[in-house]
């Protein structure tokens, strides 16, 4: 056992539980959620606006948060959402402040580049954060990492850590993301193709362990290797490709959105237009830390499991599109010498 004390926020989650039994069996851990459930750890329940915050953290002697709370579905509720993902992360942080608490992880998004046509073929952790504003996700991500750097300028004793991760799947995997790919077939509005990247859900919790054991510092974008288009995607799972005109989509969107059937707006076919591909070098290099599946390896873990459809690693190619990881790289090179 190491001196490290270690809260987790939304540790009642998928992740935050099994992350908070990993670290348990090398450092003190307890979490806190507005859920409380079994775990191999202690869960208060507290929600992460609660004022209460910073002297549970000195009670606790905590040195090390790990920050995963946030509203990962959003709905119509802007504003209760906003006070979640922003302004419970303002709290977290100026309680780890007051409480002395030296290291701080949290999970960011690569929503927090925004959906943009614009978009670089690989996007590094240099490319500017541009959440969408329409789409509460990422603009709130996009909002926390500025608050986070406004922190790290006035609060340069909490060592931050930072993870942007990409479209997460595992064997359990039930979110936004897998109910694109359950249905009949594969939608790709307009015919963009725009490539997915997936991370395995154990990566990710391999990832932010490593980080907290290590104490690392920096912000990483949080991948598996490569990535694969809507074309591609529909082969593997052998359904047919949807190629409806953006217009459409959005009406029929526009219409579900009015009668109260769905919470998706018209705006956030975007989500699907203009993917944020993220390049994971530095993840590699600079953190340490290595991917145990591609992104291909991933998604046919998750299709395998989580879909019930037979899909090989090996089937799982990549679809080749404008821009190589290996280029992406070199420019990242580049850009570290001239600096």
């Amino acid at each position: 056992m190491t001196d490290k004390r270690v809260l987790i926020t939304g540790a009642a989650g998928y992740v935050g539980r099994l992350l908070g039994e990993s670290l348990n069996k090398q450092m003190s851990v307890m979490g806190i959620d507005i859920v409380q459930r079994d775990a191999g750890f202690p869960i208060l329940a507290m929600d992460i606006c609660d004022a209460a915050l910073a002297e549970l953290l000195r009670a606790e002697r905590i040195t090390h948060v790990v920050h995963l709370a946030s509203v990962v579905s959003p709905g119509r509720d802007r504003a209760r959402e906003y006070k979640i993902d922003v302004e419970g992360t303002r709290n977290v942080l100026e309680a780890c402040v007051k409480a002395g608490v030296s290291h701080l992880t949290l999970t960011s998004s690569g929503a927090a580049y925004g959906y943009h046509a614009d978009n670089p073929a690989w996007l590094q952790e240099s490319d500017p954060l541009r959440g969408n504003r329409e789409f509460a996700y990422s603009d709130h991500k996009r909002l926390v990492e500025e608050m986070l750097a406004e922190y790290r300028q006035r609060h340069p004793q909490l060592k931050q850590l930072i993870f942007r991760p990409c479209s997460i799947v595992g064997a359990t995997t039930n979110s936004k993301i897998s109910a694109l790919f359950s249905g009949r077939g594969i939608l790709d509005p307009g015919g963009h193709n725009s490539p997915f990247v997936f991370v395995w859900d154990q990566d990710v919790i391999g990832a932010i362990e490593y980080g907290v054991t290590h104490t690392a510092c920096g912000i990483f974008n949080l991948a598996g290797d490569d990535a694969l288009t809507p074309a591609e995607i529909a082969r593997l799972l052998k359904k047919p490709l949807r190629r409806p005109p953006v217009w459409l989509l959005k009406c029929i969107l526009s219409l579900s959105f009015s009668l109260r059937l769905g919470n998706v707006q018209p705006a956030q076919v975007m989500f699907l237009q203009y993917r944020p591909v993220l390049l994971n070098h530095r993840l590699k290099t600079e953190l340490g830390y290595q991917p145990q599946k591609t992104s291909a390896e991933a998604f046919a873990y998750f299709a395998n499991n989580a879909l019930g459809i037979s899909v090989s690693a090996e089937d799982a190619r990549v679809t080749r599109f404008e821009g190589t990881p290996a280029e992406a790289v070199k420019t990242q090179e580049r850009q570290g010498e001239a600096a």
